[in-house]
């Protein structure tokens, strides 16, 4: 990430995304805690709040989940660093998946420091009784970041099978 263009995107993504994550939040804290649930689209899409303590689909490690997830989450945030710092200059996509998926980290990072009760999840989509893991911003940001990273990774991969064939094919 060498151009002040590729810090720009990656910055201003990152920041809207955790400002988007701490807003919607804090506003469902205050918002949802007296009416479950808020009807969006029918029983399709809902609002309802929970507070998460383990991880992704209510993986948990026992009581000290919280600190076990903040850890893994500040090592991921190290891991993620050197992906940013080692995308090749222009590679706009990559460090948009990277932004979005160091926002949400950083998003649930900061839930886990300022309550024990856990991170905020407020989204809920189903059908019925059977419903998708309540989520957040941040958990969209990750899912759809990692989507597109791993989508990144694919395409260099591919670039890179094709490149070595042609190089191959000269010899």
């Amino acid at each position: 990430m060498e151009s002040a263009a590729n810090r720009r995107l990656f910055w201003t993504t990152a920041g809207a995304v955790v400002a988007a994550d701490l807003v919607t939040k804090l506003l469902a804290e205050s918002l949802l805690a007296r009416h479950l649930p808020v009807q969006v689209v029918g029983e399709y899409v809902q609002l309802r709040l929970v507070y998460n303590q383990c991880a992704a689909f209510g993986l948990c490690l026992g009581a000290y989940s919280r600190w076990i997830f903040f850890g893994l989450a500040i090592v991921a945030l190290f891991v993620l660093r050197s992906m940013v710092i080692s995308a090749r200059p222009g590679d706009r996509f990559r460090l948009l998946a990277l932004a979005l998926v160091c926002a949400g980290a950083v998003g649930n990072v900061i839930d886990r420091i300022r309550s024990a009760q856990g991170v905020v999840d407020f989204v809920d989509v189903g059908i019925g009784s059977t419903r998708w893991p309540t989520f957040n911003v941040a958990d969209s940001a990750i899912t759809v970041g990692a989507i597109a990273l791993a989508i990144s990774l694919w395409l260099e991969g591919r670039a890179q099978e094709r490149a070595k064939e042609a190089g191959a094919a000269q010899h």
